[in-house]
């Protein structure tokens, strides 16, 4: 047991469940079971290059990160994520994966993307996405 009281120190494997399972949530577009997988003050972290639409910087905490996902659709019209790979090393997951993003216009590419996860007492406390955001705003603009 931890210093937080009940809840168990969590093993690489628990780490690696987290992350499937805000996966899946994704994939269901069921945000409620995507923040149970977040602790309450998460960092939200998209490169800066997407201010401009909105996307950009850091968002905190549940109320951060439903900010962010309810400003996607007014700059895209869907996406995708195929996480492809996942490393785990203490509290970190790296995940190497595709997105098929499809702009207002609908027009789809297939995108790579590594996201970089850290987790303490079983829920994640900071996601950083990382890609090419050239090829990304292009699409948006398209």
């Amino acid at each position: 047991m931890n210093a937080r009281a009940d809840r168990p120190v969590p093993h690489r494997t628990d780490h690696l469940e987290t992350i499937h399972a805000a996966y899946r949530a994704f994939h269901r577009r069921d945000v409620e079971a995507l923040l149970a997988q977040l602790d309450p003050a998460v960092e939200w972290v998209h490169p800066a290059g997407l201010a401009d639409h909105g996307l950009g910087g850091t968002r905190t905490g549940h109320a951060g990160v439903r900010e962010f996902l309810a400003g996607v659709p007014a700059v895209l019209g869907g996406m995708r994520l195929e996480p492809r790979e996942f490393i785990s090393s203490g509290d970190r997951v790296v995940v190497f994966g595709v997105r098929q993003v499809t702009s207002l216009s609908g027009r789809t590419e297939t995108l790579d993307f590594v996201h970089s996860w850290t987790l303490r007492d079983g829920r994640a406390i900071r996601m950083e996405d990382i890609f090419d955001t050239v090829r990304f705003v292009r699409l948006m603009e398209s």
